[in-house]
C-alpha cells in the first residue's frame, strides 16, 4: 500500500512537470526533485532516486498510455500529445482508496510540531481526493499516544542534528526521580511505542545515551559545534535492538520455546528481525535470534507469561524467572 500511493503521487506530479508549458522539457533531475520537493520536504536525493522516476515514466507509458518522450536537442521530456494529461484518466476504484488512505495517514500527523510546516500540503491533498468523516476509512482507528509531551523539542533538535550543534537541558530520571543538567551531541531522533527519543552522544560520560524527549525541560541549542563521531552509524546502532536501548553491548543469542498458540503470534510478530525457528512440533516452537538483551526485549517476553521458556543465555533465564516470581509474590 505504501508504494502504490506514493506511486500515484508522484505520477500526478511528473505528469504536471511534462505538461507545464511555461518550463518546457524537464531533465530527470527536474522531475525528482519536483517529486522529492512535494513528497518530503527536500531536493537532496535522500528519498527518491533517478531509477524511481524511469520506473514511474515507464509505468505510466504502460498503465495509463501517457506518450512521453525525451528530446536529445532540448534535453528534457515532453508529451507526444500536448493535450494529454493524467488526470483526464479516471482513476480507479483501487487507485482512489491507496491515496485516500494516504491522506488519512498524513492527517495524524498535522497537529505534531515538526510537521506543521506541511499542514497547507497535507489540506490540499485532502481536498483534491474528497476524504470525509463518512467514508469506508471512518472505520479506521489509528494508535494515538495518550502524551505528546516533548514533541515541541523535536524541530529544534533536528535542526542541532543537521549543525552538529551541542544542546543542553535538564533530564529527570525515572530510575532516580532526579533532574540533571545534561550536554550531548544529538546524533538521531527514534519514535518507539509513541515516544520520540534522543540518541545522543554525552559529553560528560563520554558515551552514547538515550533520552526521552518528555522528561526533557528548557532544552537549548548552543552555538558550540562538535563533529559527529566517526563510529556512529543509526543502522549499526539499532541493528541487534529490541526497542529503544541498544549500542552499549555486545549482542547474545537467544533461544527459547513457545507454545503452541503463542508460537503463531511470536512468529507472525517477531521480537527482532533475527529471529528464527530452528524446531517446530505440535507442542509449539523453538525460537532463536541475536540481539542485545534490553528491558524492552524482557518485558516483551513477560507479556507471555507462562507460554515462553527460556533457554538461553542464564542470565536471561534467571531474569525473567526472578521476575515472575516477584510477580506471584506481590
Amino acid at each position: 500500500m505504501p508504494h502504490i500511493k506514493n506511486a500515484l503521487i508522484r505520477y500526478r506530479i511528473i505528469d504536471k512537470c511534462i505538461g507545464n508549458k511555461y518550463k518546457p522539457f524537464p531533465s530527470k533531475r527536474d522531475l525528482r526533485e519536483a517529486c522529492e520537493e512535494a513528497l518530503f520536504g527536500s531536493i537532496d536525493g535522500d528519498h527518491i532516486c533517478d531509477s524511481t522516476i524511469e520506473k514511474d515514466m515507464f509505468a505510466m507509458r504502460m498503465e495509463h498510455d501517457a506518450p512521453i518522450k525525451y528530446s536529445k536537442r532540448d534535453r528534457g521530456y515532453y508529451y507526444e500529445d500536448p493535450d494529454f494529461s493524467i488526470n483526464d484518466i479516471p482513476l480507479t476504484e483501487d487507485e482512489l482508496g491507496a491515496i485516500t488512505f494516504a491522506a488519512k495517514t498524513l492527517m495524524q500527523f498535522r497537529d505534531v510540531g515538526m510537521f506543521q510546516q506541511f499542514g497547507s500540503a497535507i489540506d490540499k491533498i485532502v481536498d483534491r481526493v474528497s476524504v470525509s468523516d463518512d467514508d469506508a476509512l471512518a472505520f479506521i482507528q489509528f494508535e494515538k499516544s495518550m502524551s505528546g509531551e516533548g514533541n515541541e523539542f523535536l524541530t529544534p533538535i533536528l535542526e542541532a542534528i543537521k549543525q552538529e550543534l551541542i544542546i543542553t537541558f535538564d533530564y529527570t530520571s525515572f530510575v532516580s526521580g532526579e533532574m540533571k543538567p545534561r550536554e550531548v551531541l544529538p546524533l538521531l531522533l527514534k519514535e518507539y511505542s509513541n515516544r520520540w527519543y534522543l540518541i545522543s552522544f554525552d559529553l560528560k560520560k563520554n558515551d552514547y545515551i538515550t533520552y526521552g524527549l518528555d522528561r526533557m525541560e528548557d532544552v537549548e541549542v548552543t552555538k558550540q559545534r562538535k563533529d559527529r563521531p566517526i563510529d556512529f552509524n543509526a543502522d549499526n546502532y539499532f541493528k541487534f535492538a529490541v526497542g529503544i536501548t541498544s549500542g552499549n553491548t555486545e549482542p547474545e543469542v537467544v533461544q527459547f520455546k513457545a507454545r503452541a498458540v503463542a508460537s503463531k503470534y511470536i512468529d507472525s510478530l517477531p521480537f527482532h528481525s533475527s529471529q528464527k525457528v530452528i524446531q517446530m512440533n505440535d507442542q509449539g516452537f523453538t525460537f532463536e535470534l541475536k540481539v542485545n538483551i534490553s528491558e524492552e526485549l524482557i518485558r516483551s517476553m513477560l507479556a507471555y507469561g507462562g507460554d515462553i521458556k527460556i533457554i538461553q543465555p542464564k542470565s536471561l533465564r534467571d531474569e525473567i524467572e526472578q521476575r515472575a516470581l516477584a510477580i506471584l509474590n506481590s
